[in-house]
């Protein structure tokens, strides 16, 4: 299984909070509850394990379904951007990435769905992504 982005976001949370606990990390540069909060994260790691949920139980892996699966977890990635506003340009790549990465663990050679709507595969969440 892929580790989804918003787990790397938490593990590395807690990883700064237990040195700054320790003492090996002033507080002042400890960056990544501000960059990842609690709640945010937690929202956009739903949005991810629905989409793994998701793209394993198709039925019929189609471009349609796919597809649609796609503009899901886009649309779902926008509306909690739109209310916490977390994600930047290396979260965007990171979820980019992932939601590729599914694609591809469940068999879809996401090159050849993207290149049936004459898009290059970099080009996958763009019809829906605001982030």
């Amino acid at each position: 299984m892929i580790s989804r982005p918003s787990q790397r976001w938490q593990r590395s949370v807690a990883e700064q909070e237990a040195a700054v606990a320790a003492g090996t990390l002033p507080r002042d540069q400890a960056y990544a509850a501000q960059l990842w909060p609690a709640e945010a994260t937690a929202a956009i790691d739903a949005v991810l394990a629905a989409y793994e949920r998701e793209i394993q139980s198709l039925p019929a892996v189609t471009d349609e379904a796919v597809w649609a699966a796609v503009e899901r977890v886009v649309l779902a990635l926008n509306a909690v951007d739109e209310e916490s506003a977390v994600i930047e340009t290396g979260e965007r790549e990171d979820l980019c990435e992932y939601i590729d990465a599914v694609l591809t663990e469940a068999g879809v050679d996401v090159a050849a769905l993207t290149g049936r709507r004459d898009l290059h595969r970099g080009e996958l969440t763009d019809g829906w992504r605001d982030w």
